[in-house]
């Protein structure tokens, strides 16, 4: 278990915005009744940098940004079982198709990934436990990933090999899965692994041997693919049934990290360090110094800490622009505290709020560039701020 050293204070930054940039809203659609946990922009093609999708009940739905603060419905993927589509027209959807062999699904999480031929992929998975990946290309349900025994909490890209997903469950487990052939390649479970639900996982931005999960128990932990490698090659070129891919358990991290003193819903690495959040209103910056003699200990360098008042629920997920220039939280009052990352000490660009903004936020989604900001909220809907130029930030929407 890592050790915090004495004489490290963290830097805390001011709530205090530097107004740097100003946002204002300029889209809300009500997708329906029930919360919304998740929501995504497209950052593994280039073609797809405005286009985004969104999880909450039984549908997975895909959207664009268009220009003057325009949201256009492109998908939308239901279960069968639903009972009408909540409050979208159905005359905008350009189709729907169903799961038909499960009921009262409630999806958690989303993430894109792709194909090896470029097809984009919808990938989602929530309380059943079974992960769905959807031919957004195509417009099929191209697998279905059966594997946790619990519910699904968070599926992340690898960014670098984005035929490559990770997820956590609520069966103290991450798994490893391959979109394109359909095999679970790795499972982070055993004696050194999770004691409760897993909330939130994460790949390294460079370093592909890596990812950091958290979860109930309190902890943050660090492991390596390096060893299994060649289980990850050998998934890319599987032809036979997914079920008899020799499958390898990873049991102990290479670190382990006690930084918050309650359940960890959200960590991301930044670099090398790993910004990460319980319940206690804060997203903090730390780097985890390991020791190559001794795995799984080290110490904690808590370099920085992002206050985020009124953030003591779980489940509230933060998002980064692609380049991890800033960050943005919302909060159970449906206010949106965007964060500077690249500063010491930290600095808040901004606080956004409105009027009729009171539900909590679950998740927000940052645009490639930072310019749009979407949440998604316990009331089922989704909002959509945007960069406004230095001479009209007076009408902007900030507290």
């Amino acid at each position: 278990m890592a050790r915090i050293p004495l004489g490290c204070e963290p830097v805390i930054g001011s709530l205090v915005p530097s107004k740097k940039r100003d946002y204002r809203v300029t889209n809300r659609l009500q997708e329906g009744k029930r919360p919304l946990y998740a929501v995504v922009f497209n950052f593994i093609d280039s073609r797809y940098f405005n286009v985004f999708a969104t999880v909450g009940g039984n549908r997975v739905t895909v959207y664009q940004c268009l220009e003057g603060g325009v949201i256009a419905v492109l998908q939308s993927y239901v279960d069968e079982d639903c009972c009408g589509l909540d409050g979208i027209s159905e005359a905008l959807l350009e189709f729907s198709i169903c799961f038909v062999d499960q009921k009262d699904e409630s999806f958690y999480t989303v993430t894109w990934a792709c194909n090896r031929d470029g097809s984009p992929f919808v990938v989602a998975g929530g309380i059943n436990g079974i992960i769905r990946v959807i031919d957004a290309g195509h417009e099929k349900i191209d697998k279905s990933f059966v594997g946790h025994g619990d519910s699904v909490n968070e599926i992340r890209t690898q960014p670098l090999k984005p035929s490559l997903v990770v997820s956590a469950s609520k069966d103290e487990s991450v798994r490893l899965w391959n979109v394109h052939t359909g095999v679970c390649i790795l499972i982070f479970a055993g004696a050194g692994g999770h004691r409760n639900e897993v909330l939130s996982v994460d790949f390294h931005p460079s370093d592909m041997y890596r990812i950091a999960s958290c979860g109930m128990d309190n902890t943050v932990k660090i492991w390596s693919m390096k060893e299994f490698w060649p289980s990850v090659e050998k998934s890319f070129t599987w032809t036979d049934l997914p079920s008899k891919f020799p499958t390898k358990y990873v049991q102990f991290p290479v670190f382990i990290a006690s930084v918050h003193s309650n359940y960890v819903d959200c960590n991301r690495w930044l670099g090398d360090f790993v910004l990460s959040k319980s319940v206690d209103n804060e997203i903090v910056l730390w780097e985890p110094r390991t020791k190559d003699q001794s795995p799984g200990e080290g110490t904690v360098d808590i370099l920085q800490k992002y206050p985020v008042p009124e953030c003591d629920i779980w489940f509230i997920k933060f998002s980064c622009d692609f380049h991890y220039n800033a960050a943005a939280i919302g909060n159970r009052e449906g206010k949106i505290f965007v964060w500077e990352l690249q500063t010491s000490p930290p600095s808040l660009i901004a606080r956004l709020s409105h009027a009729q903004s009171k539900s909590p936020i679950r998740q927000t989604a940052m645009s490639f560039d930072g310019s749009t900001i979407l949440s998604c909220c316990e009331d089922g809907t989704i909002w959509r701020w945007d960069a406004v130029s230095s001479s009209s930030s007076s009408s902007s929407s900030q507290v």
